[in-house]
């Protein structure tokens, strides 16, 4: 099994040593795992899509204005 190597700040490390009960590579190991099956699931999704860059960005900076409104951040 290939190996990396991460860059932590120094108080996550001192944080992370004192949960030394935790198996922190298999944390990471989980955390990648999620990340790629939820990037296969949205490239699923996509890969028929229609839309172009322009009309997904506008759909975000409609559904931010709306959220943002929600939350009164924004009149």
């Amino acid at each position: 099994m290939p190996n990396i190597t991460l860059a932590i700040p120094e108080d996550l490390h001192t944080k992370m040593k004192e949960r030394s009960e935790i198996r922190w590579s298999e944390v990471v190991r989980k955390s990648i795992s999620q990340k790629i099956e939820d990037l296969d699931v949205m490239d699923k999704l996509t890969t028929k899509s229609k839309l172009t860059q322009k009309d997904v960005d506008s759909i975000a900076s409609r559904i931010d204005g709306a959220v943002a409104r929600k939350l009164g951040l924004k009149r």
